[in-house]
């Protein structure tokens, strides 16, 4: 089968380009020829197909807060809301190429559902991979700085994005989104789309409250690809978070937890809003065992993830099946989460982890406590985590199902 693979992005910066990835390598190797499409960009890897690219838009950040000339904000619109010229790239692409299908990753924002329409034209079925809720909120969190957790848009509230400020804290900025999301809507994008794959069913549910029809959301949790099997591990007294620093993250829940005790808690993300230096601020002049150790590669956090006792995912928004869950599996670490949106259907308490309330810094403790108290059973969680990764989370298991949804598709 011959697959175009759609990300707005052809390097690797989070999960869902590892995914793009990783899912790349395995159709591959399966026999499958794969073609990205995608933006120029000087990060991306190298590809036979860059001349199909969208040029980049202002270094791919869209709507920041500096001066830009007329034809990129005039760019950036399109993009956000229909481009033509991207129509135009991927039909010409495929045109030149014939595929059989076409499988999306990430297009809002940066390469604009223009491409559906190319695909729709020449009656090549589309599949879309589901990573955030771009198609119901705005900002594609459900969370913003007031309310914290918030569906309003999902229910029909729609001034909500502006008066909340939800879009970079601006209201100029959410309403521009808000327009964007109205008009796709209005277009119904999403009755153009055949498919939908949806790693978790929290989120598959969501889609369906929004208006997707169950006979078109197709749950595929997503996989790991193990590079090492059976790896040697130890468990050292050590809690790790992996991710990026910002405020739905629960970090500061996270923080206030350790906070005054003798628990050591290694942090390594970024943030790209000072949030990380806030949170040092806070820990300016009490006691604490807490370090943060900045962005790193994957290949540097294996080493942590394979020394620590365990790993915190301590989301306040909803989070959508995280990778950082899968990557501590695959190294025997049971995870600590929180007991909300997709995280339960990963951390099944007291299996392959332990779960706390929502932002309950007591509950939270217990667990961190129970823990370091008893390492032989943090142990044992790890190794049950393990099993779960190699039994339902393989690459074979994701290849299986994704193959005969797209069988099914190609063969209608």
């Amino acid at each position: 089968m011959k697959i175009i693979l759609v990300n707005y992005r052809y390097f690797i910066s989070g999960g869902p380009e590892r995914y793009y990835f990783n899912i790349k390598e395995v159709l591959e190797r399966n026999g499958h020829e794969v073609i990205p499409f995608s933006i120029k960009s000087s990060r991306n890897l190298p590809n036979d197909y860059e001349k199909y690219f969208l040029d980049i838009v202002d270094d791919e950040v869209y709507f920041a807060q500096s001066k830009k000339s007329l034809k990129v904000i005039l760019k950036s619109f399109a993009r956000m809301f229909y481009s033509f010229e991207a129509k135009r790239k991927f039909k010409r692409l495929l045109q030149d190429t014939r595929p059989d299908l076409v499988y999306v990753m990430q297009f809002h924002n940066k390469i604009s559902p223009s491409i559906i329409d190319a695909a729709q034209s020449l009656r090549i079925p589309v599949v879309h991979r589901i990573s955030d809720f771009q198609y119901m909120c705005p900002n594609a969190l459900f969370y913003n700085d007031v309310k914290g957790v918030c569906e309003d848009c999902l229910k029909g509230k729609r001034l909500s994005c502006v008066k909340y400020k939800c879009v970079l804290n601006s209201t100029v900025y959410s309403g521009i989104k808000m327009a964007a999301k109205w008009l796709h809507d209005c277009m119904k994008i999403t009755r153009k789309i055949n498919a939908f794959v949806v790693p978790s069913s929290f989120t598959l549910k969501k889609l369906n409250e929004y208006g997707i029809p169950m006979d078109k959301l197709h749950h595929i949790p997503t996989f790991f690809n193990l590079k090492e099997e059976n790896p040697e591990v130890e468990y050292n007294p050590f809690i790790l978070f992996v991710g990026r620093i910002e405020k739905q993250k629960g970090l500061m829940t996270l923080i206030k937890t350790f906070e005054g005790t003798d628990y050591n808690l290694k942090i390594i993300g970024f943030s790209n809003d000072g949030y990380e230096d806030m949170l040092k601020d806070y820990l300016k002049g009490k006691q604490h065992h807490i370090e943060f150790l900045g962005r790193k590669s994957f290949e540097d956090i294996v080493p942590y993830l394979k020394s620590c006792l365990c790993t915190v995912v301590p989301s306040e928004w909803y989070d959508n099946f995280p990778n950082v869950i899968l990557e501590s599996f695959a190294y025997k670490k049971a995870v600590i989460a929180t007991d909300f949106g997709s995280l339960p259907e990963l951390v099944h308490d007291n299996q392959t982890g332990l779960t706390f309330k929502y932002a309950d810094i007591e509950d939270f403790r217990v667990k961190v406590k129970y823990m370091f108290e008893h390492v032989n059973e943090a142990r044992q969680m790890g190794e049950r985590a393990y099993q779960s990764l190699v039994r339902d989370y393989s690459p074979k298991a994701h290849y299986e199902a994704l193959m005969k949804l797209f069988n099914k598709l190609v063969t209608k």
